[in-house]
């Protein structure tokens, strides 16, 4: 139930520090596993964030697991991703399933209503503002907890305070996003490149479409950014923008560790991966899965090793997709590698949505592209 903070929590089983996305994941997983839970947001919900509102065929399925059903008219259906880079374009269908673009709020509201239905105890308009060996303090109240779920975000307070905070890498770019009105001109997710960054379309309904930006720049505005991306440029060109553009960092950081004693971190507050990947949702819903598995089992060690694994395919994408950002020269020669054998795209995406694993990806498949990347 929704409850306002007038109200004294006391204590909880499992308190889960953030109500967006990941944290209302990872209190649905739990509640599922049998705990008593509580979720603390400072916000009011529907929660909105800039990201490019599309999630892959694995998030879907981890959102099917968690008993979120996405309605008629909720989402729009795509079938796969199209890369561009000047004159050249690969695309590749998803091997199982589809992926849906949908609005922000959408997705949280459906979020919040299993969550409430599942039994969980939401608090919004809660700041928390400390920590110590029993729990938290929620604006000079004391709560005490068994398990402390840190679902704060990049900029995770209690990760801080937790001593979590201890990062292996970091890497910061600047995500922009606004809608058009306008009807979806295709059934893939688009991602255009060029040296000014990334823009990518995803359908949301059947007359709108999400455009994100993501750069290295931080001068870089939305309409400086437009005349580097002439073909998607004439594709907007008559269609209405929203009032509202919205921005965001999208940062690459990887911790040293994810958990301690009876505090774990999930979704962009465990680390993260940059946001041209599409997997930030589809990462932060498995991770809450794995993360009730471990609660349910007694020790967070064990998500520790399952959240290493869940996120190493997901850097490794980022890891090659950074360097195509940054080297104009090596994007053009893997998309002239990809662009002669398509098979390798349709391969590589099968992997990035966890379809087939990287045993069977092979030596042979990583042989020819790297055969190709030197012959482009």
């Amino acid at each position: 139930m929704v409850e306002a903070m007038s109200k004294s929590i006391g204590q909880a089983e499992v308190l889960v520090a953030g109500g967006g996305p990941a944290g209302l994941a990872a209190a649905i997983a739990a509640r599922q596993a049998g705990f008593e839970v509580t979720v603390v947001d400072c916000a009011q919900p529907p929660i909105d964030k800039a990201c490019g509102e599309g999630i892959m065929p694995d998030g879907l399925a981890a959102l099917r697991q968690l008993g979120v059903r996405i309605g008629p008219g909720q989402a729009a259906q795509f079938r796969g991703i199209r890369f561009f880079n000047d004159q050249d374009q690969v695309e590749a269908d998803f091997p199982h399933g589809a992926g849906y673009g949908m609005r922000r709020t959408v997705l949280h509201q459906l979020l919040v209503d299993r969550a409430t239905e599942a039994g969980v105890s939401l608090h919004w308009g809660a700041r928390i503002t400390g920590l110590s060996a029993q729990g938290v303090a929620i604006g000079g109240q004391h709560v005490a907890c068994r398990w402390l779920l840190c679902a704060d975000g990049h900029n995770s307070l209690l990760r801080g305070l937790a001593g979590l905070d201890v990062s292996r890498s970091a890497l910061r770019r600047f995500g922009f996003r606004r809608h058009y009105s306008v009807a979806p001109w295709s059934d893939f997710v688009e991602v255009h490149w060029s040296n000014c960054g990334q823009m990518y379309v995803t359908p949301v309904s059947d007359n709108e479409i999400c455009v994100a930006l993501i750069t290295r720049s931080p001068s870089v505005r939305w309409e400086d950014a437009l005349p580097h991306f002439p073909a998607l440029g004439a594709r907007l060109k008559d269609a209405q923008p929203g009032k509202r553009l919205l921005g965001a960092l999208s940062i690459s950081r990887r911790l040293a560790t994810v958990q301690l004693g009876k505090v774990a971190l999930v979704g962009e507050a465990s680390g993260s991966v940059d946001a041209v990947t599409g997997q930030g949702l589809s990462i932060a819903f498995r991770q809450a899965i794995a993360l009730a598995e471990a609660m349910r089992g007694g020790s967070l060690q064990q998500y520790e090793v399952a959240h290493r694994g869940i996120a190493r395919l997901p850097r490794m994408m980022s890891t090659l997709m950074l360097a195509m950002d940054a080297h104009p020269h090596f994007r053009r020669r893997v998309f002239r590698a990809l662009t002669s054998e398509p098979d390798s795209f349709r391969r590589l995406l099968a992997l990035h949505t966890g379809a087939i694993s990287p045993l069977k990806f092979g030596f042979r498949e990583t042989l020819s592209m790297g055969w190709h990347l030197l012959a482009a």
